[in-house]
């Protein structure tokens, strides 16, 4: 958490209010996330203007029209909204626009990253396609299956394969699909892979159109939370029934994370 559906929600709620204005003021109270803030990260994005936000895989994009990227990673905990609230704990860092707007970022676990590049930022160069993009095709996702004999929910998750995709939602994707998270990749038949490519954009479709998912901390750009949990049908229900076939959901650790599934619809 977030995934790519709290990322783009972010990225939608906050572009209305940040395109076009002039960051005036970076207040920097915590350095100590995932890596540390440099130095001048406060000097090198004041008096920039946003002309862009874009998101790529879990990450948020402000194109700056220096030519600089102010790239954010929100981690496992993280938000970055516009709530127009006063100093709390956990926020790190506030950077204020010209309409008088303050962009808070608060993240408890600091686990997020923030970073002001004057090229495209290297985090971007490992990742995979992005799920709403053209290159992710079902003969894209076909070749990757024929290759790994992975279990498939690892190699839905592996961002330098597939970005943005996480527990949450390769969870839900694969229940949706009838395939269970153990599967080897290279044994799916063409027809479990198309639908597992069809499902991708539409349960990622269902959980923007809901705000993303909310389990503990997240919050979209105008500090409000998601409603998609409300929907899971595998992830985190270990014990409650299926809603399609009434079997009690089980859980197992996989690539060290607990995957969640039907044993009676997913084969």
């Amino acid at each position: 958490m977030p995934e790519l559906p709290e990322v783009e929600t972010v990225r939608r709620t906050l572009s209305p209010r940040v395109v076009g204005r002039t960051i005036t003021a970076v207040a920097v109270r915590e350095t100590r996330l995932r890596r540390a803030l440099t130095k001048g990260f406060a000097d090198r994005l004041a008096g920039q203007r946003i002309v862009a936000l874009r998101r790529v895989g879990k990450y948020l994009l402000f194109d700056l029209d220096g030519g600089r990227t102010w790239l954010v990673h929100l981690g496992m905990s993280g938000s970055l909204a516009a709530p127009g609230a006063g100093l709390e704990r956990h926020n790190h860092v506030d950077v204020t626009l010209s309409d008088g707007t303050t962009l808070i970022y608060n993240d408890p676990r600091r686990f997020g990253m923030m970073r002001v590049d004057d090229s495209p930022p290297p985090e971007l160069t490992s990742l995979g396609v992005d799920p709403f993009s053209s290159h992710y095709s079902p003969e894209y996702l076909r070749d990757l299956c024929r290759r790994r004999a992975k279990p498939i929910k690892s190699l839905l998750m592996d961002q330098t394969l597939i970005a943005g995709l996480g527990n949450i939602y390769s969870s839900e994707i694969l229940f949706r699909a009838g395939v269970r998270p153990t599967r080897r990749a290279r044994t799916l038949r063409r027809r479990e892979i198309e639908a597992i490519h069809r499902l991708t954009v539409a349960v990622l479709t269902d959980a923007i159109a809901a705000g993303g998912s909310s389990i503990s901390d997240y919050r979209d750009g105008n500090g409000q939370p998601g409603s998609f949990q409300t929907r899971f049908d595998v992830y985190g229900r270990e014990g409650d029934p299926c809603r399609r076939c009434q079997t009690p959901i089980r859980a197992r650790v996989l690539s060290g994370r607990s995957s969640f599934y039907c044993p009676g619809c997913q084969r």
